[in-house]
């Protein structure tokens, strides 16, 4: 998502732009459909970029290991530098304290994709399931038993998940 930020880099600090946002972005891969709204605000330095949005992202059960629908959602906060100052045409030169930040283009436009991409990422718990009951895969067969029962016996799956244990100890 690029904005052309021209004419608010020309405003008064403090000055604000609200957008709808409604497009598919490239996230791990992906094109997911991002929905929401975000705020640029001047700031003395740049533009400061806020955003509420949500997105529906396919990931792996880390106990099935098939994909499912996760919904995030993404709240993020970002302030954009320019390189090129609006008025003068001068290049400038990023904070020294922002080493890694975001920029703005010779164009004047800010791509906010790479800003949601990154939230969207940190969103994703560490260890999603795709129910909280999820039943995992047996240790001995490896059949997913999210679709019902395996044909091993409760004995074998107990020694099958004690082999396990015993390869960490």
């Amino acid at each position: 998502m690029e904005v052309n930020i021209a004419q608010l880099m020309k405003s008064s600090i403090g000055a604000e732009r609200l957008y709808d946002v409604d497009e598919a972005i490239n996230i791990n891969g992906e094109e997911v459909q991002v929905k929401g709204k975000v705020k640029l605000v001047r700031t003395d330095r740049g533009i400061l970029a806020t955003g509420l949005l949500d997105a529906k992202l396919i990931i792996e059960c880390s106990r099935c290991l098939q994909p499912f629908e996760y919904p995030v959602n993404i709240n993020f906060e970002e302030e954009y530098f320019p390189n090129i100052d609006v008025i003068t045409g001068l290049e400038v030169e990023i904070p020294e304290d922002q080493p890694l930040s975001f920029t703005i283009d010779e164009h004047h436009l800010i791509n906010l994709d790479e800003a949601i991409k990154q939230y969207a990422i940190l969103a994703i718990p560490m260890k999603p399931l795709c129910q909280t009951d999820c039943p995992g895969l047996c240790p001995t067969c490896g059949k997913n038993l999210n679709t019902g029962p395996c044909g091993c016996s409760s004995e074998e799956q107990n020694q099958g998940g004690l082999k396990i244990q015993g390869l960490f100890k």
